[in-house]
């Protein structure tokens, strides 16, 4: 745990040039934004973006993983590591657990020891992209040709029940919501009927989506490619709409911003989820090529803007309540190091798009001037909204600068003193 006193402290040392610095932008904005930095600050100390589990490990590629040390053995480390992030940021509050990567056997002991942190339970995910011999009554089956899609029912049925425990597990934790990415799909023309696996997974999807309580949500979430390469089941929003409505009015869409194919425009994709009601929620993350699982904002930092501009525009004005948590893989960066700045990513977005005139823009639009509009766009994305985070940071207790903070107190070197090299945080 890193102590308050100590954020404090590391703090002191930046809070006279932030309180000019904000003093500086809010007079701007006052002149040149409709909103104030007020209303920008306020509104950033609410936000919280979730950080998986799975991302406080070191990630990889199929040529290689290159451990840092230290990373977590339990799912309680898993924790640890999130409080870390989250004393930090001010803005990591949530955690999503990935079963049975994560699969405690004590779920009301580890949710107090979560609670005990400052920590809630975000969306389960279920794993049926790798065989889980527990699920399975003689070890037999396998995914290896799909998991709701399979042509075999006794593997359908095993992918179902395993969901089902997953949902059971999530009720236990605080959870309110399953995220179901499937692997399914087909490597050479010819190896399944398309629709007949598309129906598979929709009576799959049905009969999981009776298990979930009244105050739950499933999200579908669709991915083009990987591991299957020549057709995957949930490939793009259209199939992933269909699932969703097919499954039952819980059921809603989850956009990961690297599962499609490059150039896609995933602010429209967005805007059509938000028009019909089905968007569930985001995994953020950036991308050059594909799922590439980069930095958040570190590629495409304007489609990133463009995406929130458009959450505002479905929320008239504010944030709608949806799942928002960062989904990326670390291969050379520190992941705590990674997770700040994509969380910094997130925040600045959600910030620029907070200053769009959207009276102004309107009326752009309409009068068909679409020089004045992209004017109001990038008055708003090129603010340098920094300010306005790191003082919602430092009003919720966090740090202003907090990956400079991260190094000062030395987390990584000790975590690798308790943990060890060796250590390994996924099932991958």
């Amino acid at each position: 745990m890193i102590d308050r006193d100590r954020i404090s402290e590391l703090n002191h040392s930046h809070e006279q040039a932030l309180a000019e610095d904000v003093d500086y932008l809010a007079h701007r904005l006052e002149r040149e934004a409709a909103t104030s930095a007020a209303e920008v600050i306020d509104a950033l100390v609410e936000f919280s973006v979730a950080a998986p589990s799975w991302a406080v490990g070191t990630g990889g590629t199929r040529f290689g993983r290159f451990p840092i040390g230290g990373e977590p053995r339990t799912t309680e480390e898993k924790v640890d590591d999130v409080a870390c992030l989250n004393s930090l940021t001010a803005s990591n509050r949530a955690i999503s657990l990935h079963v049975p990567w994560d699969d405690p056997d004590d779920p009301a002991a580890l949710k107090e020891y979560a609670n005990s942190r400052g920590i809630s339970f975000d969306a389960m995910n279920s794993n049926t992209f790798q065989d889980n011999p527990s699920t399975t009554d003689d070890g037999n089956l396998t995914y290896k040709f799909g998991s709701l899609a399979n042509s075999e029912k006794a593997v359908r049925e095993a992918a179902i029940e395993h969901n089902k425990a997953v949902i059971d597990l999530g009720v236990a934790l605080g959870s309110r919501a399953l995220t179901v990415w499937l692997a399914d799909g087909i490597n050479h023309p010819g190896q399944a009927d398309h629709r007949t696996q598309f129906e598979h997974v929709t009576t799959g999807l049905q009969e999981i989506h009776d298990h979930l309580p009244d105050d739950w949500q499933m999200y579908t979430e669709h991915k083009p490619y990987e591991p299957a390469f020549y057709a995957t089941v949930n490939f793009d929003w259209g199939s992933s709409l269909l699932l969703a409505e097919a499954a039952g009015p819980k059921a809603s869409c989850l956009v990961d911003l690297g599962h499609h194919l490059p150039n896609a425009n995933i602010e429209q994709i967005v805007s059509r989820l938000a028009m019909v009601g089905r968007l569930g929620g985001f995994h953020f993350n950036d991308s050059k090529y594909g799922d590439d699982d980069l930095t958040t904002g570190s590629i495409k930092p304007f489609q990133l803007f463009l995406i929130f501009c458009e959450l505002i525009r479905a929320g008239n004005g504010s944030l709608p309540s949806l799942a928002y948590m960062i989904d990326q893989s670390h291969n050379i960066k520190d992941p705590l190091e990674d997770l700040i700045q994509s969380t910094e990513a997130v925040g600045i977005a959600y910030a620029q798009a907070l200053l769009v005139d959207r009276s102004g823009l309107t009326e752009a639009q309409e009068g068909n001037d679409a020089t004045r509009a992209q004017e109001l766009l990038q008055s708003a994305f090129r603010t340098d909204v920094r300010p306005l985070l790191a003082e919602a940071r430092r009003r919720a207790g966090g740090a202003i600068s907090p990956v400079d903070a991260y190094r000062l107190v030395g987390y990584r070197a000790a975590v690798i003193e308790e943990r060890g090299m060796a250590s390994v945080a996924t099932g991958l």
